[in-house]
């Protein structure tokens, strides 16, 4: 049964009062396979200080009711982690002129009412409002086919992305650093990133 959500978006310091929530989605829609993110609250709101530093950030909130059950962020680059940079500066690009997107998450009961769409669309729309960027871009975790987790209903999302007008690009990658449910201790990640011309 369709669900009536309701989306609003706030903007960079304007976040802040939602941290702990997002923080606590994240934790429970990042175990999910391919991130398999085993996260605490600490470290989500240090991460999370980079959106609400940001004076161009956004973040759009799904809601049921008073309850937050999707986030989609993004911030330009230049604000960004130096991981984050890195790749981009070594291959050429201007990070002032491209526009990161962070997560796009939602929760599972809630999924197939276009809240995706809606996601990537405002995502664009602010970065083009800001102006000055011609690259909007996101990255993905990789996984090895056979990883010991990787349930056997797994559809990745890359026909998706690629249906928004994303394109992965294999020299464009990072490594960013959590502990999986699988693991004892914290270890990198390899990072693709996924772009697009605006």
């Amino acid at each position: 049964m369709k669900k009536e959500l309701q989306i609003d978006i706030y903007y960079g310091a304007g976040i802040k009062p939602f941290v702990s929530e997002i923080a606590t989605l994240r934790i429970k829609i990042f175990r999910e396979y391919p991130y398999l993110y085993d996260g605490s609250l600490e470290y989500e709101k240090n991460y999370l200080q980079t959106y609400t530093q940001s004076t161009d950030s956004l973040a759009i909130l799904v809601f049921d009711n008073d309850k937050i059950v999707g986030i989609s962020t993004g911030l330009p680059l230049r604000d960004e982690t130096d991981e984050f940079q890195k790749p981009f500066i070594e291959h050429g690009y201007n990070p002032d002129s491209i526009f990161y997107c962070g997560e796009s998450i939602l929760k599972r009961e809630y999924r197939g009412q276009g809240v995706y769409s809606r996601f990537f669309e405002e995502r664009e729309q602010h970065a083009k409002k800001l102006g000055g960027f011609n690259t909007i871009c996101f990255c993905g975790v990789v996984r090895e086919d056979n990883h010991p987790l990787k349930p056997n209903n797994y559809q990745p999302l890359d026909p998706v992305w690629r249906k928004f007008g994303y394109s992965k690009e294999p020299n464009l990658t990072t490594t960013y650093v959590w502990k999986d449910l699988n693991e004892e201790k914290e270890s990198g990640k390899k990072m693709v990133f996924w772009v697009k011309e605006i």
